[in-house]
C-alpha cells in the first residue's frame, strides 16, 4: 500500500512539472511583443522646456579685448642706474605715491654745481651793475667818458644774460632731479612692472604701467563690409573670456573713421552700460552690436540633437515623444539660443536635455511637482 501512494505522488510531480514547462498558446509572441514595445518614459515637469517667442537681435558680431581708458606706460626721462621698484603687479597705488627711484647721484652734482654757477653770476651781475650806476653818475657830472659808461652798460648786460643761462641750467638739473622718481600719475593699480633693481634705464625704457580698473572699456573690431549699420549708441551685448556665465551690455562710443588697410576692420569703442564689468585688463571678448531686434521662436543648445548637418529635438505632444527634424537660423550671442525657423511652433514642448535612450513613439507619464521645502515643512508638522 506505502509503495503504491508513493508512486501516484511520483506520477502527480511529474505531471505538474510538464504543465509548468509547457507555455500557453500565443502567450510566447505576447511576451515578444511586450518586450519590443518601448517602455513608459518618467519624467519631471522640469525636464520640459516651453519654446517662446524672445527678441533676436541682429547686427555685425564685434571682437575684440578690454582695455582700460586710462593707462600710463611710464618711461624713464634721465638716463640713470634703478635703485628701487617699491611696487609690484597687483598692487594698489594712489596718485603722487612713489613707484620707482633712480640714481640720483650725477643730477645732483650738476644741480649744486648750477646753483653755484647761479649765485656766481649774481655776483658779477651785481658789480657790473654799480659800476655801471658809478660810472653813469661821473658821467653827468663830465668826469667819465662816454666810452667807459658804454663798456659799463655791456659788462652789465653780459652779465644778466651769464646770470640768466646759470638759473635755466639749475632749473634744468632740479627738473632732471624730480624725474629721477617715479610716482603715479593717477589712482590705479600696477599692471605690469618692466624693470629690477640695479637695470640701466635709458632715456625712453619702459619701467612700469599703471591702469585704472574702473575706467575699463570694450575695444572691438568690425568687418569692414558691415560697419554701415554700426552708428554711435546702438546696444551691443557681449561675453568676456573669464566670465563664462555673465553677459556685459555696453554702448556703442565711437566709430572709427577709417578701416584697417591690412585686416579691413574698423575699430569700436563700446562703452560699459553700467558699474559691471570686469576688473583684467586684456581678456578677449566677443558680442553682437544690436542694430535690429525682432521676435522669434528660440531653443537653447542643450536641448538639441546634432547630426551632420541636421538639427533635431525631442517634442511631447499628447504624452507621446517624437523625434521632429529642425530649421535653425542664427545664434544669439547674448544668450546662446539658436533661432528656429521651422519645426517646432509657440507653446510646444520638446526635452530640455535629450537622451540617447529615447525612442520615437515612446509613452510618457509625467512625475507629481516637488513641493517646496516650506510646504513640505508645513505638511510635515500637520501630520
Amino acid at each position: 500500500m506505502l509503495r503504491k501512494t508513493i508512486f501516484v505522488l511520483a506520477v502527480a510531480s511529474a505531471l505538474a512539472a510538464c504543465s509548468k514547462g509547457t507555455p500557453e498558446p500565443g502567450k510566447a509572441e505576447a511576451d515578444k511583443k511586450a518586450a519590443a514595445a518601448p517602455r513608459n518614459l518618467l519624467i519631471s515637469p522640469e525636464d520640459l522646456l516651453t519654446i517662446q517667442s524672445n527678441a533676436l537681435a541682429s547686427g555685425p558680431v564685434i571682437t575684440g579685448s578690454v582695455q582700460p581708458e586710462r593707462r600710463a606706460d611710464l618711461r624713464a626721462e634721465v638716463s640713470a642706474v634703478v635703485l628701487q621698484v617699491l611696487k609690484e603687479n597687483g598692487e594698489s597705488v594712489k596718485r603722487g605715491d612713489l613707484l620707482v627711484r633712480l640714481d640720483d647721484t650725477a643730477i645732483r652734482d650738476s644741480l649744486q654745481s648750477a646753483e653755484a654757477a647761479s649765485r656766481a653770476a649774481g655776483q658779477t651781475l651785481d658789480q657790473a651793475e654799480r659800476t655801471f650806476q658809478r660810472l653813469k653818475t661821473l658821467r653827468t657830472s663830465g668826469m667819465a667818458s662816454a666810452q667807459a659808461l658804454d663798456d659799463a652798460e655791456s659788462r652789465r648786460n653780459n652779465a644778466q644774460s651769464d646770470l640768466a643761462a646759470a638759473k635755466a641750467r639749475a632749473v634744468l638739473a632740479q627738473q632732471q632731479l624730480q624725474r629721477t622718481g617715479v610716482r603715479a600719475p593717477f589712482d590705479g593699480i600696477v599692471s605690469e612692472r618692466k624693470v629690477s633693481n640695479g637695470d640701466t634705464a635709458q632715456i625712453g625704457k619702459e619701467l612700469i604701467k599703471v591702469i585704472d580698473p574702473a575706467s575699463m572699456r570694450f575695444e572691438g573690431l568690425v568687418s569692414a563690409d558691415k560697419i554701415g549699420v554700426v552708428k554711435v549708441g546702438q546696444p551691443a551685448r557681449f561675453r568676456v573670456n573669464g566670465y563664462p556665465d555673465q553677459d556685459f551690455l555696453g554702448q556703442v562710443k565711437r566709430v572709427d573713421p577709417a578701416a584697417n588697410p591690412v585686416t579691413r576692420q574698423v575699430a569700436v569703442l563700446v562703452a560699459f552700460a553700467d558699474k559691471t564689468q570686469p576688473r583684467v585688463a586684456g581678456l578677449y571678448a566677443e558680442g553682437r552690436i544690436e542694430a535690429s531686434t525682432a521676435p522669434a521662436l528660440m531653443i537653447p543648445d542643450a536641448a538639441l540633437v546634432l547630426s551632420g548637418d541636421k538639427a533635431y529635438a525631442w517634442r511631447l505632444k499628447d504624452r507621446t515623444l517624437s523625434k521632429v527634424t529642425l530649421q535653425l537660423g542664427v545664434r544669439d550671442a547674448r544668450t546662446g539660443q539658436r533661432e528656429v525657423r521651422a519645426g517646432l511652433t509657440l507653446g510646444e514642448q520638446v526635452m530640455r536635455s535629450p537622451s540617447a535612450t529615447f525612442k520615437d513613439g515612446q509613452v510618457v507619464e509625467l512625475a507629481a511637482a516637488k513641493p517646496a521645502p516650506a510646504a513640505a515643512a508645513i505638511a510635515s508638522k500637520g501630520n
